[in-house]
Parts: structure tokens; C-alpha cells; sequence
């Protein structure tokens, strides 16, 4: 928190710092116009300073406390929601951290594909967009890596055959969208998973994950 005052800006530890030297001035300034008074008249005056000096000291410890705690607020408002990753509340969306400390967006496969197909749907667009628009502002400076995942049942009536086969080309419509909304060519690639990793639910299996790289690109 700052003050503006005529040219000048005071913070408020600036200003509590001031205001403790004013009080020991005052107090230094009487104890020398005493003296002629008593020792206890002495005594009572340093012990008022000495107070003073300490609700100063409180008061800056105070203020110092809640400029750090307005400092993490403002650096978990800057971060936004979902733990602090900026991506917010999306629908069919949800975010975490692997054990490398990367950012991993978990995408619905239903939110992304129909059954068996490859084309995004149209509501799955916007979603993208979101991402993208946070992949470029918050995470610019950082790799991304399009995971494609499905569930374990065979391939038997679509035409990629394999699920590792559909889980690339599910994860290469992302990537190739998300270029589209200005997510630069280099520093994304799409990688083919099928199987592995799968979730307690075929629902939960099927699914896109963009990874944040830890490293810059």
C-alpha cells in the first residue's frame, strides 16, 4: 500500500518508520527539558517512551504483515483458479501437477470427440480457446505436449484400428487446433498413449491431456 504525497510516494513501512523516529524525537526533547525535575518524573517519561516506541514497532509489524499477505494474494490472483495453474472453472476440464511439478490439463474425451471420431465438436472449440488463450499469456514461454488417450476396449466398428492409432489422431486435432488459436507450431507435439494410464471409468480413460513443460522452449 502506498501514499501519495505532493512529488513523493511513501509506503506504509516508510511511513511507520517515520513516525516511530517522530515519537522518539518527542520524547527524547522532554527528557532534556526536565532537567531540573525529579528522577521519577525522569523514570515515568522514558517508560511512556519506551511504550510508544513499542505500538510503534507493533503497529509496523502489523502493517508489514498485511503488505506480504496482500503481496500472495495479489501473486494467486495473478496465477488465477484451479490451484493457481490460470486455467479457471471449465466444463469437462481439470487441472494438476505431475510429479515433475508440470501443469497436466485433463480434457473429457465426450467433451472432445463422438464415439470412434477424430473431429472436434463444435462445443469443443471454445473450450480449446480458453486453453489456448492461457497457453499463450500465462505460459508462453513454455513446451507443450498433446496426449492422446482411450479406453481399453478393441477397436472394432471405426477405421483407426488400433487405440493407440485413434489416441494420435485425437491428440493431433488438438494440437493442430490449438495452432490455429495461436499456440506457436514449435513448441508443441502430440504424443499417442492408447491404453496406458487408464482411469477407473472408460469415460474417465478417454481423454486429451496438454502437459506445460517444466523446461522453457
Amino acid at each position: 500500500m502506498v501514499y501519495r504525497i505532493g512529488t513523493g510516494i511513501l509506503s506504509v513501512r516508510h511511513m511507520a518508520a517515520v513516525g516511530l523516529c517522530g515519537f522518539m524525537g518527542l520524547g527524547l526533547a522532554g527528557c532534556a527539558g526536565n532537567g531540573g525535575g525529579s528522577e521519577g518524573a525522569l523514570l515515568r517519561e522514558n517508560r511512556e517512551l519506551r511504550d510508544r516506541v513499542l505500538a510503534q514497532q507493533e503497529a509496523l509489524n502489523d502493517a508489514s504483515l498485511r503488505v506480504a499477505t496482500l503481496e500472495d494474494e495479489n501473486l494467486r490472483l495473478g496465477a488465477g483458479g484451479a490451484g493457481g495453474t490460470g486455467f479457471g472453472d471449465m466444463t469437462g476440464v481439470t487441472t494438476s501437477r505431475n510429479a515433475q511439478g508440470e501443469v497436466v490439463v485433463a480434457i473429457a474425451g465426450d467433451v472432445l470427440f463422438s464415439s470412434g471420431k477424430v473431429e472436434l465438436r463444435p462445443g469443443a472449440r471454445k473450450t480449446l480457446e480458453q486453453i489456448a488463450r492461457v497457453l499463450n499469456s500465462t505460459y508462453a514461454a513454455n513446451g507443450i505436449r498433446v496426449e492422446g488417450y482411450t479406453d481399453t476396449d478393441p477397436i472394432k466398428k471405426s477405421k483407426w484400428g488400433t487405440n493407440e492409432r485413434l489416441s494420435a489422431e485425437r491428440a493431433m486435432a488438438v494440437e493442430d487446433y490449438l495452432v490455429k488459436k495461436g499456440v506457436k507450431n514449435a513448441r508443441i507435439y502430440s504424443a499417442a498413449f492408447g491404453t496406458a494410464k487408464t482411469r477407473p471409468s472408460k469415460e474417465a480413460s478417454r481423454r486429451v491431456e496438454i502437459v506445460i513443460l517444466a523446461s522453457a522452449t
